[in-house]
């Protein structure tokens, strides 16, 4: 049966990270992790808690904090190398989209064998990598609930997926405290991705009506609570809200996909570096633009969400429009991304890349044709 809606995640919501954390390991019977990690976020207090917390509780551990943004092949495999070198029976992964993806990357590699390159191209998995253990620090990637990872091939200089739901994470926690010290910048960007996954899996062609009523809310929680956790990133209940709608954005990617939106993200913000959550907010007005040709209700139903007003008898080009400039509104003057202009990039360099997307892996899943002409208009429309 090829059912539609899954989710095999234990899931917490903590405050308390070290006693949560320890909890999970003694309960699934785990004695020494590997915690993947960011190594900016070893001077954290509540993960200086965490490690001092195994010490007192003599609990092995052993850290691999070489993680960059966009991970290499190699930066997994050698992971993967040291997790079977320490003799480590379960991975703690701890950061944001890149480390969680890292992390899901080191154990797929350390059951199955192999390069992780080989799961990307050609080689299925099989059967359930156990043992991650994600506690994101971020609310966007939701790479916590994602059966997708990315990684990057540095000879191609581009980003191949990786996607299995035998490679999710056993065990998610969820910690809002990780999150109050978040740049402001980080905390918009990380937000909008998240934005965009429901918005892109609600009109999917692999969407369904499950799917579709979870992407409306993880859509109206972004809208009212990522304003409240940029204005103050102290705001434990907004902090919250957006680590629930971000994992509940990695969720539906599963079921319901991506697609023209983050194809663009994902070869321009490769090609360009460009961070991954900007490029998905400055593909998205032009992605719910052409959108509304073929799935005006739900480019409408968007628009609801951010309080946008439409006239009587509107047209599927006036739908779009009008969903476009609310969103950019609330991108650009409620939130304050950093304007796309900022990157001096030019527009010439985005346009040669149109193919590239044409062909992305996740571009098949857009529920218009993609036409040369099209996808030439949303390059031109990037930013």
């Amino acid at each position: 049966m090829d059912y539609k809606l899954e989710q095999s995640v234990k899931v917490l919501v903590a405050d308390h990270l070290a006693e949560t954390t320890l909890d999970v390991l003694n309960n699934l019977g785990y004695s020494h992790p590997m915690i993947v990690i960011d190594s900016f976020l070893l001077q954290s207090t509540p993960i200086n808690d965490l490690l001092t917390a195994f010490k007192e509780n003599k609990k092995q551990f052993t850290l691999y904090d070489k993680v960059i943004p966009n991970p290499p092949i190699e930066l997994i495999n050698k992971g993967a190398q040291i997790f079977t070198e320490n003799h480590c029976d379960s991975i703690i992964a701890i950061g944001g989209g890149s480390v969680i993806d890292a992390a899901r990357g080191i154990n797929i590699v350390r059951h199955l064998g192999g390069s992780i390159a080989d799961y990307a191209y050609d080689k299925e998995i099989t059967a359930f990598c156990s043992g991650l253990i994600a506690i994101p620090t971020t609310s966007g990637t939701g790479s916590e609930l994602s059966n997708a990872l990315i990684v990057t091939d540095t000879e191609k200089n581009e980003k191949i997926a990786v996607l299995s739901n035998e490679a999710v994470s056993e065990v998610a926690i969820l910690c809002p405290d990780l999150l109050v010290s978040l740049p402001e910048q980080l905390t918009i960007s990380t937000g909008l991705d998240a934005f965009s996954h429901a918005a892109e899996a609600y009109t999917s062609t692999l969407s369904t009506p499950v799917v579709d009523a979870i992407c409306e809310k993880i859509m109206f929680l972004i809208y009212k609570y990522l304003p409240l956790a940029t204005q103050n990133g102290q705001n434990k209940e907004a902090r919250e809200r957006m680590m629930v709608a971000a994992a509940l954005g990695g969720w539906v990617l599963n079921n319901g996909g991506t697609h023209i939106g983050h194809s663009q993200a994902h070869i321009i913000g490769a090609k360009l570096n460009i961070p991954h959550g900007q490029a998905c907010a400055y593909a998205l007005p032009g992605t719910l633009k052409a959108t509304a040709s073929v799935k005006p209700k739900k480019i409408k139903e968007i628009g609801y969400i951010l309080e946008a007003s439409f006239p009587e008898n509107a047209t599927n080009e006036q739908i779009g429009e009008i969903t476009a400039a609310r969103y950019r509104d609330f991108r650009d003057s409620i939130l304050g991304l950093t304007p796309f202009e900022t990157l001096n990039i030019s527009r010439e360099d985005i346009t040669a890349l149109s193919k590239e997307v044409q062909t992305e892996r996740f571009s098949g899943n857009t529920p218009f044709e993609l036409t040369d002409e099209i996808v030439l208009q949303l390059m031109k429309e990037f930013g």
